[in-house]
């Protein structure tokens, strides 16, 4: 749960970060009334915070959970 969210703020992060590198407009700024405002500030904060824990997603081993369950459903079936 936690993984996916960070995921899906780090994304909105990277559209936004594409748009100002692009079009040279912020969409979070736009959207909540320029980049000092406190709503701002905390969509920035979240989204960093989401790219911080989204870190931690590169140094995972997924493969080691899929192959445990496979492995239980075999030793189960002798």
């Amino acid at each position: 749960m936690m993984d996916k969210l960070a995921l899906t703020l780090a994304i909105i992060g990277g559209l936004n970060w594409g748009c100002i590198g692009v079009f040279q407009f912020d969409i979070v700024a736009w959207i909540c009334g320029g980049q000092t405002s406190i709503i701002s500030r905390v969509i920035y904060t979240l989204v960093g915070l989401a790219a911080i824990w989204c870190i931690s997603l590169l140094f995972r081993d997924t493969s080691d959970n899929s192959n445990s369950s496979i492995d239980t459903k075999r030793s189960s079936q002798y």
